[in-house]
């Protein structure tokens, strides 16, 4: 019998699968890839009897490789938390999912493990963007505020780490990072004694510093919309940026838009934190958009297609009322 773990390369889905296979360790065939490389499951070759793991991924994206391996009786557990449409009853599926916009994938493993090794699910959580999430969960660790200030550091950079169109654009390879955070029970003792977090953290100061001088392209009463140049720095950094813009101004929702290398626009949407709903329900209007309430994505705009967009963003995202 082969195990396969297949989890998604950004903060998110690196915790999850350390928490679990902390608790229970495996020896599994890793798939992978950058954050928006989410069609994972059809790479999985496995057969009966085999045993599939899956994490931070949608089930909905991923719906016809999964109804693939249930027929040939491979046993699929699946823990995430992005729209999933509708979740197939199976014997051989187990589905832990939920999409409220205050919960994350590395959280619904802590629950199902009784909270055993929660920091790290205080680190995806921050990683993602839900900051009071991650401080309600840092202080049941009674954390202190520099404790918790860095496992914040160390989402963030685990987030910034997974981002990019392609492998190439990453600083490490979620597969060679999972291999090095793996070895570490603590957070706190990983992001003291491994290099690669400070390579990340340099990295993530120094694209964000370059995002930060951009203006906007579009402005509209409830929404912003920034262009990013065509450049790795760029792809690396069009979630973080995201995710900055919305806490900057937290009343207003946000687009970053990311020359695709094929053409097109990668887009990261932001929903205002004070209001997280509706940037999953915006994206999925476009082929190969999707996310979650809070934040969401589509990979590979069509540039014949951003005026739409614009469009569909304005009505998503009127403004909120004072």
């Amino acid at each position: 019998m082969t195990c396969h773990d297949v989890f998604n390369g950004d903060a998110d889905g690196l915790c999850a699968l350390h928490q679990l296979r902390l608790a229970a360790p495996r020896d599994c065939h890793l798939v992978t890839g950058p954050k928006r490389d989410v069609r994972l499951l059809e790479r999985v070759d496995a057969r009966e009897g085999d045993s599939v793991t899956v994490l931070d991924i949608s089930l909905d994206v991923n719906r016809a490789a999964l109804d693939v391996l249930l027929a040939r009786g491979v046993d699929v557990t699946w823990f995430d938390h992005h729209y999933a449409g509708e979740v197939p009853v199976h014997p051989g599926l187990s589905a832990t999912i939920n999409s409220a916009p205050d919960v994350c994938t590395a959280m619904l493993v802590d629950r199902h493990l009784g909270g055993r090794y929660r920091a790290w699910a205080v680190v995806a959580a921050y990683g993602d963007n839900l900051h009071a999430s991650a401080e309600q969960l840092g202080r049941s660790l009674s954390l202190s505020d520099a404790e918790a200030g860095e496992l914040r550091s160390l989402g963030e950079a685990l987030a910034y780490a997974g981002c990019g169109e392609r492998e190439e654009d990453l600083v490490i390879g979620p597969a060679d990072l999972y291999a090095i955070l793996h070895r570490y029970r603590d957070p706190l003792h990983f992001a003291a004694a491994e290099p690669v977090v400070r390579t990340l953290r340099d990295g993530a100061c120094a694209d964000l510093a370059a995002a930060r001088t951009l203006t906007p392209a579009v402005t509209r009463v409830g929404a912003e919309v920034y262009e990013l140049p065509d450049a790795a720095w760029s792809r690396r950094v069009a979630s973080l940026f995201a995710n900055d813009l919305a806490h900057r101004a937290p009343t207003r929702a946000h687009a970053v838009l990311t020359p695709g290398e094929r053409g097109g626009w990668w887009v990261s949407v932001r929903a205002p934190l004070a209001a997280p709903q509706g940037a999953d329900r915006l994206c999925r209007q476009f082929p190969q958009g999707g996310g979650r309430a809070a934040a969401a994505g589509i990979n590979g705009l069509p540039a014949s297609r951003l005026p739409e967009f614009l469009e569909a963003l304005d009505a998503a995202f009127p403004g909120i009322a004072p």
